[in-house]
């Protein structure tokens, strides 16, 4: 995120760290980096540097009524799975530090999710299109040894229900309901948006839907999953290629990983038929290539429903929400 989250001072997370971690913190600083979470780099007495990442847990509701707790218990699931993968010898894992309690974050106050990662030295890269055939073929090799983990390292593991995170929001802005026109500078430009594209919205959801159901009939094909192998989600270290950003993982059908890798011309698809026997399916492909322009609409939707400033994480989520609009079936 660009932005600091509003009521969260630096001294209150030095005081996490010293309670969750036993650390001396001797300076903090936001680094500006990725959407969706919020980063911090840290220094520590004996100059050791970190990486500290809070999530904000009313973004990370399904619903609008779904409390902050159930938010909190899918974030401990998935970076107790990217530990329990990092201790079964998934040396690509970037996995949070255990606090002294053991737990992969600390829930502080009601609102925020804390985790610490040990500071990675490498190439970074941004959210888009692999830059090189070498980094695609890299991440398909994690991405199998993902797929193909031991089955203890899915103990903690939640399974994927489908669903899209946030569509009552959707569904009601698309039938121009609830977006209170006071709560920010995006609030009724976001409402005239949707109400223009209410039948784009309702035909995608219901191709949505009906992949859904055609896929439930085809149970027994869940794997780990990471849920966004992007390019931004990816560093080249001395070592060789690593995953972070874990908090998405889930159990679920392989093609959660696999539609955003292949480049179109099947080269990826087959590789990982190859190297696992198992042959991705079309249908599925499409739901998770569908699931994700859906989920980012909706985010997009429930940010600019509540209260909001105009800062430029809501430029930018406005600029995103535009051109997934201008992508709906007419």
């Amino acid at each position: 995120m660009l932005t600091q989250p509003d009521g969260l001072a630096d001294e209150a997370l030095v005081g996490v760290l010293s309670d969750g971690w036993g650390l001396a913190v001797t300076a903090i600083d936001y680094r500006a980096v990725g959407f969706g979470s919020h980063h911090w780099e840290v220094i520590d007495a004996d100059g050791v540097r970190w990486f500290l990442t809070v999530d904000d847990l009313d973004g990370k509701r399904q619903s609008v009524n779904e409390p902050e707790a159930a938010a909190f218990g899918r974030l401990r699931a998935a970076l107790a799975t990217a530990m329990d993968l990092r201790d079964s010898g998934a040396a690509f894992v970037v996995a949070p530090i255990p606090t002294l309690a053991g737990e992969p974050l600390v829930r502080m106050d009601r609102r925020f999710g804390v985790a610490l990662y040990p500071y990675v030295d490498g190439q970074s890269y941004s959210w888009g299109a692999f830059p090189t055939p070498v980094h695609r073929r890299g991440v398909l090799d994690l991405i199998v040894a993902l797929h193909t983990a031991p089955t203890a390292a899915s103990r903690h593991a939640m399974a994927d229900d489908f669903a899209v995170p946030h569509r009552d929001e959707l569904e009601l802005t698309s039938d121009h309901n609830g977006v209170r026109l006071q709560d920010g500078p995006y609030a009724s430009l976001t409402s005239a948006l949707l109400a223009e594209n209410a039948e784009g919205v309702r035909q995608l959801l219901a191709r949505h839907d009906g992949l859904v159901k055609e896929i439930r009939g085809r149970p027994g094909r869940m794997v780990l999953t990471h849920g966004e192998p992007h390019p931004g989600n990816t560093m080249l270290t001395s070592a060789g290629w690593v995953l972070i950003d874990w908090d998405t993982v889930l159990l679920a059908p392989p093609e959660r990983d696999l539609w955003s890798l292949d480049p179109g011309d099947g080269s990826v698809i087959g590789a990982y038929a190859d190297a696992t026997g198992t042959t991705p399916l079309p249908p599925t492909l499409e739901l998770y290539r569908i699931r994700w322009d859906l989920a980012d609409i909706a985010a997009y939707v429930s940010r600019f429903r509540g209260p909001h400033s105009g800062s430029l994480d809501d430029e930018q989520s406005w600029d995103e929400l535009c051109s997934l609009i201008g992508r709906l079936p007419a």
